[in-house]
């Protein structure tokens, strides 16, 4: 009896510790089961990072009058927007840009100095009419040599059509030129085909009065004009207020009549064979909203047009 005993209690502890070793091998199946997941760093995909901004180079057409202005505006947009830079800016009188852009040459943006010759553009379909917008301002001025002996004299448009004086104007393809003429035709130094004077007329087409007509220096763009006056070579020269802060040299001897011409504006468009209208249209914008772009365009002359 006493062995059967003894087999028993091995038998039961036998089985108790089998029990036992198989509630300790559930118990950390279930604790493995409620562990979190080790992390699987070989095989995740990191984060994707933002897409950089497609490079973009504009390649601008515009009026001679704005060479300094905007090269000083192209510098600080490119700072802003590191993606945008420009080409080698084309700046030239309207009407020659006009021709460039209708020989085939590409432009992203046209910038005239007149409405007139932006509406030439238009209507030989140079640029997208929707995306025109009048961006600057300017005036008409009388200059002589700086330092020179008519330095400080006021002189007057009735002056001029005397032919007290030898004058420098642009040629019928520069807008300052256009301009200058239309005011001298009240004042009987330009006479139109139709008889048109003031801001009806165009300055365009006609011929200077006899006395005039020997006096009269013309140049292909209005900063050749103003080194006209400059040198010297002439007594004055008919620019832009803007001509005198971006040349030098020269001295404002008056302020033309705003009334005896067209109003002086410079008009932009996002050209027709753009590539990068999108890029154009937002900084023609930024030219007229940003601040410190404002304080370029004041600094040279210009005042923002109030579209």
């Amino acid at each position: 009896m006493r062995k059967s005993w003894k087999l028993g209690a091995v038998s039961v502890g036998l089985v108790a510790a089998l029990g036992l070793f198989g509630c300790s091998g559930g118990d950390t199946t279930e604790q493995k089961a409620d562990e979190p997941a080790a992390p699987q760093t070989e095989t995740q995909t990191p984060e994707a990072a933002e897409p950089e901004s497609e490079a973009v180079e504009l390649q601008i057409f515009a009026a001679n009058s704005l060479t300094k202005a905007m090269a000083e505006a192209e510098e600080l947009y490119t700072q802003q927007n590191p993606n945008v830079t420009f080409a080698d800016t084309q700046y030239e009188a309207s009407g020659t840009l006009n021709e460039m852009l209708g020989a085939g040459q590409y432009a992203d943006i046209l910038i005239t100095a007149s409405k007139g010759t932006m509406d030439d553009a238009a209507e030989n379909g140079y640029v997208k009419e929707d995306t025109r917008q009048t961006m600057f301002n300017n005036d008409l001025v009388i200059v002589t040599k700086e330092g020179g002996d008519l330095a400080g004299r006021d002189i007057s448009l009735e002056d001029i059509a005397a032919g007290k004086y030898t004058l420098a104007v642009g040629d019928e393809n520069v807008p300052a030129g256009n301009y200058a003429c239309q005011s001298l035709t009240t004042v009987g130094g330009y006479i139109e085909p139709d008889g048109a004077t003031g801001a009806d007329a165009t300055g365009k087409g006609g011929e200077f009065s006899a006395t005039l007509q020997p006096k009269v220096t013309l140049g292909g763009k209005v900063g050749d004009v103003c080194k006209y006056a400059e040198s010297g070579e002439v007594d004055i020269a008919m620019v832009y207020t803007s001509d005198v802060y971006r040349m030098g040299g020269v001295a404002i001897c008056s302020v033309v009549p705003n009334d005896t011409h067209k109003a002086i504006t410079y008009p932009g468009a996002v050209c027709t064979d753009s590539k990068n209208a999108e890029a154009a249209q937002a900084f023609l914008e930024w030219c007229m909203t940003d601040e410190d772009a404002n304080q370029i365009w004041e600094k040279w002359g210009f005042e923002l047009a109030q579209n």
